[in-house]
């Protein structure tokens, strides 16, 4: 199995109480006062209370559009970037050139050269590293990304795989979008990096006697007809979000059945897991989550913890909480986790671990 040896998670060091983010966006967007009063009302029940910003927060009214957002976005990404490989290649005892995979993730900028090939002469990665850079499943793809290095490690399985996810959802703010979906992003999401290295079962830091947590098994679901309720509307003034009022509502009617059967194709119950690393959706779709899989207020402690002191880091999210997991939970030898996540597609992503 694969084992997770590192997961090490980085914050911009711009941060700020969710009132003040409020009042900013208020003032730069061109929403009426009846639009502005409702921001503040999703801003007070986001369970937001702080966030961290890619920028100053004055700057963000600067910003001439899309084409200068999206260059402070690459600009940023790669600080926090190579903070966040270096910082957990260095806590896994490995070095850049022990890497044989990068898998890098972000849904809120536009790379090319994308930002791990950006970063491999800085990182110090070997010229035959192997890169897999994606774009578009938004939240999901800090789940789905531990899931591709498991499936690469099963076929290297000497082998050393790096996550790298980067979220700057501050610069996809759009002050002409005051929508109920634009309101709720602007006061749920923040910005964040994550990375996670990983090793196979044969590698020296790999075997079933290291630590865990490994990774069991994963699943992928993609949900019919749904394609319309979450993601980006790509256009001149750059991205703005699509954010269905029914994902809640989808959650209750899809993920109970769907975590049951990935845990009983294991023999397991829900009841079974010790650690639940859940994304943090917003507060409507964790109790949709808590509801649907019958949990204990509990079980989502870090979760709300984490959407509390960061927000939605959208992919970074749930590699927080995995952290958080490791750092704070600590769950004992033997016992099962299980790291969900859910993005565009509408999809969910379910990772299997073992401590």
């Amino acid at each position: 199995m694969t084992r997770i040896a590192a997961v090490h998670g980085v914050l911009p060091p711009h941060r700020y109480a969710q009132h003040e983010i409020t009042d900013a966006l208020a003032a730069m967007s061109t929403a009426s006062a009846g639009e502005r009063g409702v921001l503040e009302r999703l801003s007070g029940t986001s369970g937001v209370g702080t966030r961290h910003l890619a920028m100053p927060l004055e700057r963000y009214a600067e910003l001439s559009g899309f084409g200068e957002a999206n260059d402070r976005f690459i600009a940023t990404a790669l600080d926090l970037g190579e903070q966040a490989v270096r910082g957990a290649l260095d806590e896994a005892g490995l070095r850049a050139t022990d890497v044989d995979l990068v898998v890098s993730t972000s849904v809120t900028g536009i790379a090319a050269p994308s930002i791990e090939a950006r970063l491999a002469g800085r990182l110090g990665l070997r010229p035959d590293v192997r890169r897999v850079p994606i774009f578009g499943l938004g939240c999901v793809a800090g789940a789905a990304g531990i899931a591709r290095l498991d499936d690469f490690l099963a076929g290297r399985p000497d082998g050393v795989a790096v996550l790298l996810s980067v979220e700057l959802c501050s610069l996809t703010f759009q002050r002409q979008d005051a929508t109920s979906a634009g309101l709720v992003a602007g006061s749920l999401f923040g910005d964040g990096a994550a990375a996670v290295v990983a090793v196979g079962s044969r590698h020296p830091r790999g075997g079933a006697d290291e630590p865990g947590p490994h990774v069991v098994a994963s699943r992928s679901r993609l949900y019919p007809d749904t394609e319309d309720l979450l993601g980006w509307h790509i256009g001149d003034t750059g991205f703005r979000i699509v954010l269905g009022a029914e994902l809640p509502d989808l959650v209750r009617r899809h993920l109970g059945s769907e975590v049951r059967a990935f845990l009983a194709d294991h023999d397991l119950k829900p009841q079974d897991v010790a650690a639940w690393v859940c994304h943090p959706g917003g507060p409507k779709v964790l109790d949709a989550v808590r509801e649907t899989l019958d949990l204990p207020a509990r079980a989502l402690e870090l979760t709300w913890r984490s959407l509390a002191e960061a927000g939605n880091l959208s992919s970074a999210s749930v590699l927080h909480i995995l952290r958080d997991t490791l750092d704070l939970a600590r769950p004992l030898p033997g016992t099962t986790g299980l790291l969900l996540a859910m993005g565009p597609g509408f999809c969910t992503e379910l990772v299997l671990l073992r401590w």
